[in-house]
């Protein structure tokens, strides 16, 4: 059902094409044709031009409404990118002013912020006599209708942030009578994907996490929230996997992939990404389109221009001359220097109880040759081997391969502490931060005889690193037998947590934990959303394990949750699974889309031992850490552990 290749006439730009497909199941039977899509070319293609879907709008009635001394109070329920709309019955002429924000302390009026991180506008709009309808026009800004940020379509208009409403009206002979939000967003399939679990705060991080998916698809992009609206690497990997783990959407990562290509921004690591995004897409869908296309590019990206002989990189030993520059695209922004070490954002801020150093990267100390940069150019570099695989390029494959494993010897010399078996900050540098041993964790760069050690430093630092970071930190944690404290991260109610994002009053996730530790944070950034993909990935365990999940792997790593359930899509079809356990057994059910077969691996539990597989005996494979049922078919499927 993947990957049909179009053999008819050649297609024209600017013309309605109306598309069906109906599919055959194992045994030949076909099924009925789906409704008819529509598309058509764009008369001017560009080079990072990628087909993607219109915005659409959720029209929305105020879930609550109150009235008093002539002021109106409407809440929407969630924060969101929206248009408003506003019914008024005016006896004559008049003025009413219109307030609309992100934050109410009160739930009778909308709260007014000076500073501008948390939305808040005030209008006045002028009313002429009778019964009316008054869109609301929202005023220009700056910093987010700049040439560098990505602008709304004209046929779509322009969108504010905002929950809440306000409106005041001067006269008694006008008064509000309606009120309409039309939220704006990418095509969103709200049924595509559910968690419940035995913990409810997980429920609700779930729930939020998945939610600020939809809601920051407004422009079409992956944007870094509002403020400036501007696709960044780092945002969009994190944007990426979320997706993918709630909505089987594909086109909007790709649009945003090619962009980013053009459009660098200056961190470093985050150019290190655009492979890391590209094998991504690869790894969800099983196509090599984008890899072709971008091909050139992709290699570019990997920063391999900026290695010496020990095969490691640096950005500050005289290696980004302006050709090199040129080659990465980075004279699309005017910036006063060149890439920049970023390991984590803000560099600065306070220091707070639950963290030892100011800003979000632990003390970390910048030297030439940084830990942080150099394991992302590790992991870029093998992810360019297997995509050169992927389209049948061997010798180049093996060139990445040898490139990589110089990387990884030359790691271990300048980076390994030799006592502690702890990861430095850099090749002149004593200092131990999370960042450094949790991204090398991460990739792959620690070995076996250190793991116990970087954990044991990992789990002292606690959540010193930002929205952003946790992505990393949290599947260093699966990935590394660390799933209960990574499940403790997740449900976590310290000021640096979830929970905290939703206590302050946001349905979206934030940019950063507090204010306190960013002042201007924005109550819309999909970088803060890591757990909508680590529960579905790590949690419960579903990933691809061959491209385009023509096999999957479902590795549950549930902790001490008494029960769990998952629905996640895939490009083959949705993957259900299931988790209940009492005192005398566990139970796992699945569903499993058709086209595939699955690798199941289950966490071992003391005590337990006999197996069932849709009500029969069977043996199952002993793991280190578990137990393991391979090539399982497509269907619905019992497993039953027991005492």
């Amino acid at each position: 059902q993947l990957h049909a290749t179009y053999e008819g006439p050649e297609l024209e730009p600017g013309i309605d094409y109306y598309w069906t497909v109906k599919i055959w199941d194992q045994k030949g039977s076909a099924s009925s044709f789906s409704n008819p899509f529509v598309f058509k070319l764009r008369k001017n293609l560009e080079k990072d031009s990628v087909s993607h879907y219109p915005l659409v709008k959720d029209i929305q009635k105020p879930l609550y409404r109150r009235f008093q001394n002539d002021r109106y109070f409407m809440d929407f329920g969630k924060d969101g990118y929206a248009q408003l709309e506003l019914e008024i019955e005016a006896g004559m002429e008049d003025s009413v002013t219109v307030e609309v924000g992100e934050l109410s302390e009160d739930q009778k009026s909308v709260t007014p912020i000076k500073n501008g991180n948390i939305r808040y506008l005030k209008l006045r709009i002028p009313v002429s006599k009778g019964l009316k309808t008054y869109p609301i026009q929202w005023p220009a800004n700056e910093k987010r209708d700049k040439a560098k940020a990505i602008l709304m379509p004209q046929e779509t208009g322009q969108v504010y942030p905002f929950r809440y409403v306000g409106v005041h009206t001067d006269k008694k002979t006008t008064r509000l009578t309606g009120a309409t939000r039309q939220l704006v967003h990418y095509p969103f399939n709200e049924s595509a994907s559910y968690f419940q679990s035995s913990d409810t705060l997980l429920n609700q991080v779930w729930e939020l996490c998945k939610y600020s998916m939809k809601a920051t698809s407004f422009c079409g992009f992956y944007v870094d929230g509002d403020r400036e609206r501007i696709p960044y690497e780092g945002d969009a990997i994190i944007n990426q996997l979320s997706q993918y783990a709630v909505d089987a959407e594909y086109s909007m990562a790709r649009r945003t992939m090619a962009y980013l290509l053009y459009h660098p921004t200056w961190p470093t690591e985050w150019n290190l990404q655009n492979p890391i995004l590209a094998w991504n897409d690869y790894a969800y869908t099983g196509e090599t389109s984008f890899i072709k296309k971008y091909e050139s590019m992709l290699k570019l990206k990997t920063l391999s221009a900026l290695a010496d002989s020990t095969g490691l990189i640096s950005t500050t030993t005289g290696r980004q001359t302006p050709a090199f520059l040129r080659a990465i695209n980075y004279k699309t922004f005017d910036l006063k220097d060149v890439l920049r070490d970023i390991v984590d954002w803000p560099r600065n801020g306070e220091i707070g109880s639950e963290k030892e150093y100011g800003g979000e990267t632990d003390g970390y100390e910048f030297n030439d040759y940084n830990a942080v940069v150099n394991a992302f150019y590790y992991r870029s570099l093998v992810l360019m081997g297997k995509m050169m695989n992927a389209v049948g390029k061997k010798e180049e494959a093996e060139d990445y391969v040898r490139k990589a494993a110089q990387v990884y010897t030359a790691y271990q010399t300048m980076f390994t502490d030799s006592q502690t078996g702890l990861v430095k900050d850099g090749n002149t540098s004593k200092h131990h931060s999370l960042h450094g041993n949790m991204f090398a964790l991460c990739f792959g760069l620690v070995q076996d005889q250190h793991k116990k050690a970087v954990l044991d430093f990992i789990k002292s630092r606690k959540m010193a690193c930002s929205v952003y970071g946790s992505q990393f930190l949290l599947e260093a944690l699966y990935e590394n037998g660390a799933a209960e404290y990574a499940l403790d991260l997740m449900t976590s109610t310290a000021q640096r947590s979830w929970y905290n994002m939703m206590k302050v009053g946001s349905t979206i996730t934030l940019e950063a934990w507090d204010k306190m530790y960013k002042p201007n944070t924005d109550w819309n950034h999909a970088w803060g959303a890591a757990p909508a993909n680590i529960i579905v990935r790590h949690l419960m365990g579903v990933q691809p394990l061959e491209a385009g999940f023509n096999k999957i792997r479902i590795r549950p790593q549930v902790g001490k949750l008494k029960y769990a359930q998952l629905k996640t899509p895939t490009i083959k079809g949705a993957v259900v699974v299931a988790y209940s356990k009492s005192e005398k057994s566990q139970t796992w059910k699945l569903e499993l889309p058709g086209g595939t077969t699955t690798r199941l691996e289950l966490p071992y539990n003391e005590g337990y031992g006999q197996f069932w597989l849709n009500g029969k005996k069977l043996s199952m494979e002993v793991l280190p850490d578990g137990w393991l049922l391979e090539n399982l078919k497509p269907g619905k499927h019992v497993i039953e552990i027991k005492r």
